[in-house]
């Protein structure tokens, strides 16, 4: 919000003591200093914690890839500019049919990736046992993959079971909302895609025993002044770190362990602002950790859509019909060309 300052500007005369002095100079008005910027207070819920409440969609970050395409971390002004238009063009195609193709945004983030570390932003080298695990990874999503006869041929996403972490707070071009809820002791995040709530408790509370893994992990909170700082353990390692809707992705296929640990952190610094973070680490598969950071922009006018993946959901069917007709009726093979005529030599 900007503030108009009006500086009033008067010459002062000073009258001489004595007629035959000369008359002083004009004294120049002193330079007014600019008005500090009110320090932003962040909003509390009535028991006193941080309020992070409200609609916190991801569709500002759709054009930002996970990882840097190039050297630059941020675009210039005039880079910006250049791409408002491409923005407005993107929005006004997503919103031209009968109903909308995809979520849109004409906003151009200064950022150009998710990942803000490492300084490169690029995904981690994997660990020797990280490509191991990467080359037995199945998916409907895995370029090449032509087999497909039982469950385990395909990804936790190709059952829509989960998008896991962290691929749940990485942005897609659609059914990216986000929305935040508190209550004392707790903060839910509910995401849009694949209706799923991640139930925080943010006072101390033991781990459930180690043999028990989940999809999402098993998140801890709590409060380090207005941050809220969020550690997600006992993941049960069979989702994978990347999904290839997600734009930018280095490939569908980035391996976990149950070992794999989730740090996030929410802090409030103006009305309609959260930055956030996300620390992503799991030695056992990665030469070093990744964080992804953006800000989360917060619009209560977007609306929930549901997310219906199972009902009428027919893909794991149809990937294990194609794939077993094509194998057992291969394309006959082309016919081999006729051999070339030699070329005459000249006389």
């Amino acid at each position: 919000m900007s503030i108009t300052r009006i500086l009033a500007l008067s010459g002062i005369t000073i009258a001489a003591a004595f007629a035959q002095a000369p008359a002083p100079a004009k004294a120049k008005p002193a330079a007014a200093k600019p008005a500090a910027a009110a320090k932003f207070v962040a909003p509390k819920t009535p028991w006193g914690e941080p309020d992070l409440q409200g609609m916190w969609p991801l569709t500002h970050l759709i054009s930002v890839p996970l990882v840097r395409r190039g050297d630059k971390a941020f675009l210039t002004d005039e880079e910006i500019a250049a791409g408002q238009a491409a923005a407005d063009r993107r929005l006004a195609n997503a919103k031209s049919g009968a109903i909308p193709v995809a979520d849109a945004s004409n906003k151009v983030m200064r950022q150009t990736s998710l990942i803000q570390d490492p300084p490169n932003g690029q995904f981690p080298e994997l660990t020797d046992l990280g490509k191991k695990l990467q080359a037995d990874m199945r998916s409907s999503y895995r370029p090449g993959q032509t087999v497909f006869d039982k469950i385990e041929d395909f990804a936790a996403w190709d059952r829509c079971i989960t998008r896991g972490m962290p691929v749940s707070m990485e942005t897609r071009n659609y059914n990216v909302g986000i929305k935040i809820v508190q209550s004392p002791g707790y903060v839910v995040v509910f995401h849009e895609m694949a209706h799923e709530a991640r139930v925080i408790p943010t006072f101390p509370l033991p781990m459930l025993p180690a043999e028990i893994k989940t999809w999402l992990g098993e998140p801890r909170g709590h409060w380090e002044g207005n941050t809220l700082v969020v550690v997600s353990k006992n993941f049960n390692g069979l989702v994978g770190q990347t999904s290839a809707g997600v734009p930018g992705s280095p490939g569908p296929l980035q391996p976990e362990t149950t070992d794999f640990t989730v740090t996030e952190r929410f802090t409030r610094t103006a009305a309609d602002t959260i930055e956030f973070s996300m620390k992503v680490e799991d030695p056992a598969v990665m030469k070093s950790s990744y964080t992804v950071a953006y800000p989360m922009l917060l619009d209560n006018s977007y609306e929930f859509y549901e997310y219906a993946c199972h009902e009428g959901n027919t893909a794991v069917r149809n990937y294990i019909e194609t794939s077993r007709y094509e194998r057992a009726n291969p394309a006959p093979a082309a016919p081999a060309k006729p051999a070339a005529a030699p070329a005459k030599r000249q006389q």
